[in-house]
């Protein structure tokens, strides 16, 4: 039964992992998309906005899916969905058929990531119950950042860049879908079949803190999707080595120091951590601006540190906050609130930064990134001072 287990932990680790990992794989390619293709900046914010939208719709309507058709078979289900949103970047001609694609991917990341994140509760050994909400954002992260790196190597050294990288994930995602065929939870009461929203606010006691805990997750969303869209764009002026492979090490980057920073820094107060998360992020920013304006490439790989560092920070302490803000009654409403504000950090920043790169090319988009981002993190720093009481230790 212990192995049975861990087996079955296994499998559905695989699940989330093919969930998130094909979320950022084409992070790397853009640039050769955009040559291809003829795009603008814009348009490239769009396809990566285009999946952050199937992510936003999965979480408002799709969100209790898992209740009403079992964790495995949403999870077969955002498998499905993953694999066709691979197959159609792989046939894609243009950009509107890879950003419905994204989309697919998107639908299926949300679909996957709320569904494992259960199943991993349900398979993970009694012994290790205490750690499976660390594993599951472990795992989650892991994924996130196999994806660029994965689809950034492949297209560096093959003679098909735009779709051998997707190849060895379709059939990763295929062999995880059958092989959950195998696994089997226990029985809960299944609830009826609702795409109505189901969103809500903390007690009023909370609503300030549950606002500021928010808008940093927004921030965090926001500087890793900069990263993940439009950096492979704008990696190439400011740096001597470009291509798929230093692209996609570059969004990975961004995701291991956040992963790394939430393993080393897991004992940190809930509060030190959002606080020093916002720092972290303005001295990105300020570091980006300083890389730009001064042409100094070194300060692009302490700012892709900063800005990893500050995002995991920032979601460690938001999420705990959240936790700690609710009970078992209006977790998952207040949760999905607090994730409807933060998804929009992918989507309006980046749509802004795509919008003014156009009218005056990615330094302009990129310093007016910095700006904004950084005047909101300010006013939510000083929020902080206003309605927390940071710990002595």
């Amino acid at each position: 039964m212990k192995n049975q287990s861990w087996r079955s932990f296994a499998l559905i680790s695989l699940a989330l992992c093919m969930g998130t990992i094909g979320t950022a794989l084409p992070s790397p390619l853009y640039p050769l998309y955009q040559q291809l293709w003829q795009l603008l900046p814009s348009h490239i914010s769009y396809i990566f906005i285009a999946y952050m939208l199937g992510c936003l719709s999965t979480l408002l309507f799709l969100g209790r899916t898992s209740n009403s058709i079992g964790i495995i078979r949403t999870l077969q289900v955002g498998l499905f969905f993953t694999i066709c949103g691979l197959i159609a970047s792989v046939l894609a001609s243009n950009a509107y058929i890879l950003a419905f694609g994204r989309f697919i991917i998107g639908i299926a990341s949300g679909l996957i990531t709320t569904s494992a994140m259960l199943g991993l509760i349900y398979t993970i050994p009694d012994s290790f119950k205490a750690q499976a909400p660390q594993l599951s954002a472990v795992l989650t992260g892991v994924g996130f950042g196999l994806g660029p790196i994965t689809g950034g190597l492949i297209a560096q050294f093959s003679a098909h860049p735009l779709v051998t990288p997707y190849i060895p994930i379709i059939i990763i995602a295929c062999f995880s879908f059958i092989s959950l065929f195998s696994v089997k939870l226990p029985s809960i009461e299944k609830q009826k079949f609702s795409i109505a929203p189901h969103v809500e606010r903390p007690a009023a006691q909370y609503k300030a803190k549950f606002y500021i805990a928010s808008f940093a997750a927004f921030s965090a969303f926001a500087t890793f999707s900069l990263f993940a869209s439009l950096a492979p764009s704008f990696i190439k002026d400011i740096i001597a080595w470009h291509g798929p492979l230093v692209s996609g090490l570059t969004v990975s980057g961004i995701l291991l120091a956040s992963v790394s920073v939430q393993i080393f820094a897991k004992g940190l107060h809930m509060q030190r951590s959002l606080q020093y998360g916002l720092i972290m992020l303005l001295l990105s920013f300020a570091l980006l601006t300083l890389c730009l304006t001064l042409h100094w490439s070194s300060l692009f790989f302490v700012s892709v540190l900063a800005a990893g560092m500050g995002h995991g920070l920032c979601l460690m302490g938001a999420f705990s906050l959240i936790h700690h803000m609710t009970d078992i009654e209006n977790r998952a409403a207040v949760v999905a609130t607090y994730l409807f504000i933060a998804y929009w950090g992918s989507i309006l920043p980046i749509a802004m930064v795509g919008f003014l790169s156009d009218l005056g090319g990615f330094n302009l988009g990129v310093l007016s990134f910095c700006g904004f981002m950084g005047l909101l993190c300010m006013a939510l720093l000083l929020q902080f001072r206003r309605h927390f009481v940071t710990p002595s230790a």
